[in-house]
């Protein structure tokens, strides 16, 4: 094969969806080289994920593009279980917008796709090679070098410092570097038709558990329908999706299936895989390159999304010297356990919603309809209370101080005021860095020169929180920044959460959390679990420092 000089990336992507997509948005922010290879002439424009929580509209706030998304989406989804019967199994309508955003939206993923894509115009330090497709890939000291073929058939040598492959479930990437992918492949199958100035109308998500044939209707963004019905035994592809097979499954749901306008149908079968690790070397995997999940609860697009905002800040960190590549074993260590509570989640939520055995599905009727009229059960069901957040116990979290309990937990992003009577999110007011978050006090009044000097190479920001009784909001000066915090959202936090001080990782989950007093064991606990390289950690740690845990 021929070879040419090989090009120098900091990063190189393998796939444009949207989890390769928001992965280099977070890159190229940092000013970094990236390249996004893929095979396709085009970004894909069928719509697969319609599910987007509050977890992915922070992450696509991140890197600015929120309200842009926001756009396609409609907010607020609820999502209804009726039975054959047309009875409410159960209701699941959430309101909450503790991480800043609705915890469930319906959305149109080609349209959000195509806000990320153009979202990276803003980096000159990112490239998009369409038509392109890996061949194979080798690991040296230095990095990775891949081989790759133009749509004319050109092949070309290709070197990256690290390597991402968001390559779909037969991912290449995760193959060339034999990273096992166990797990099962349902027996049945679904058909998925999409239509256009939507016949139905009716808002939200509906699941028929009806056993004859089980199916869902999802509204849309911009009067689109989506709908899934169950393939049965004996039935073909070719039957379903013929003019005479979708009036078939359309009249269970409209009066005039002539009428609809049906965009596309297609037949997909549902997975339940997870890597083994999602780390091999210099080369990772993320979103269906690592883990495949059923569709029941929306989580798969989410899952991935949550993958490019916990790996994206540790590769920075990496490639900018800061921390040693040790950093980036943690991202299998977090974010492994919770892609396969989501697993368990959907393929257990699926095989609720969907028997075709009359007696089990009369069976969970009963069952459903009886906890409606318990409110503790009815409100963990509506609030969607049963979602597993993520949770680190491992990881890039520091043990041993009084906040153990709130550690490793995603923080809420309400509405502050600032300086200038303007509100903003609290991420806003934080950017893409490390944050110190206090209630009342400046915990930099108790920081040691050691911790502080640590404090400035990581380039975190100190945000003190005050009640709006106290008009003290002040500007940013030198990395701080006085806030109020006029919904009372953050008091009942701290209060809740019986600590005052807590160091927020770029991903808004806890690092570390105590009292102001404790800071100087915070700081150098965080820089034992980053693995703060000797230029970028304050050497000569205070010895009271207490050291993080779960390397």
């Amino acid at each position: 094969m021929p070879e040419t000089s090989l090009p120098e990336y900091d990063l190189a992507i393998i796939g444009a969806g949207p989890v390769g997509l928001t992965l280099a948005s977070f890159v190229g922010q940092a000013g970094l080289r990236v390249l996004v290879v893929e095979q396709l002439p085009a970004l894909i424009d069928y719509p697969r994920g319609v599910g987007m929580d509050d977890e992915c509209l922070r992450t696509f706030q991140a890197i600015g593009l929120a309200d842009a998304v926001s756009r396609h989406t409609t907010p607020h989804q609820w999502m209804e279980f009726r039975t054959a019967r047309g009875k409410t199994l159960a209701l699941i309508k959430p309101q909450t917008t503790v991480f800043g955003w609705p915890r469930r939206n319906a959305f149109i993923q080609p349209l959000v796709d195509k806000v990320l894509f153009e979202g990276l115009a803003r980096y000159p330090n990112v490239e998009i090679a369409f038509s392109t497709e890996l061949k194979s890939l080798v690991q040296d000291g230095g990095g990775v070098t891949l081989h790759v073929a133009g749509g004319g058939g050109a092949e070309r040598a290709i070197h990256c410092r690290y390597l991402v492959g968001c390559d779909g479930g037969r991912s290449l990437v995760r193959k060339s570097v034999d990273i096992p992918f166990e797990g099962q492949t349902e027996a049945t199958r679904w058909i998925v038709v999409d239509l256009e100035d939507d016949p139905v109308g009716v808002p939200n998500t509906i699941l028929y558990c009806d056993p004859a044939r089980p199916f869902v209707s999802i509204a849309l963004p911009h009067a689109v329908r989506r709908l899934e019905f169950m393939v049965m035994a004996g039935e073909t592809e070719e039957t379903l999706t013929s003019e005479t097979g979708l009036r078939g499954l359309l009249g269970r749901i409209m009066p005039h299936p002539e009428k609809a306008r049906v965009i596309r149908s297609r037949v997909y079968t549902h997975h339940s895989r997870i890597a083994d690790t999602f780390r091999s070397g210099k080369v990772l995997i993320a979103g269906d390159a690592a883990h495949l999940m059923p569709v029941w609860q929306g989580q798969g697009y989410n899952s991935g999304i949550r993958d490019a905002n916990n790996l994206a800040w540790k590769l920075i960190e990496v490639l900018q010297g800061r921390s040693d590549e040790r950093l980036l074993d943690s991202y299998t260590a977090e974010r492994r356990a919770h892609a396969g509570a989501m697993i368990r989640l959907s393929t257990t939520a699926g095989r609720i919603f969907s028997p075709t055995n009359r007696v089990m599905a009369v069976l969970r009727d009963v069952l459903f309809s009886a906890m409606k009229y318990v409110p503790p059960v009815r409100d963990y069901i509506v609030q969607m209370r049963f979602k597993p957040m993520p949770t680190y116990e491992q990881g890039v979290v520091v043990h041993g101080a009084d906040g153990d309990h709130v550690v490793g937990r995603m923080f809420p992003q309400p509405a502050v005021r600032r300086a200038d009577g303007s509100t903003a999110l609290l991420d806003d007011v934080i950017g893409n860095r490390f944050a110190i978050l206090s209630w009342a006090v400046d915990p930099g009044i108790y920081m040691g020169e050691a911790a502080s000097e640590a404090w400035r190479r990581l380039g975190g920001r100190t945000i003190i929180v005050r009640p709006p009784t106290e008009s003290a909001a002040v500007a940013d000066a030198d990395g701080h920044e006085t806030v109020c915090d006029h919904t009372l959202a953050l008091k009942d936090w701290f209060a809740n959460g019986r600590v005052s001080t807590v160091v927020i990782r770029p991903d808004r989950f806890i690092a570390a959390a105590g009292g102001p007093q404790q800071i100087d064991g915070m700081i150098g606990g965080l820089g034992d679990v980053l693995f703060a390289t000797p230029d970028a950690a304050s050497a000569g740690r205070p010895k009271r420092a207490a050291r993080g845990g779960g390397r």
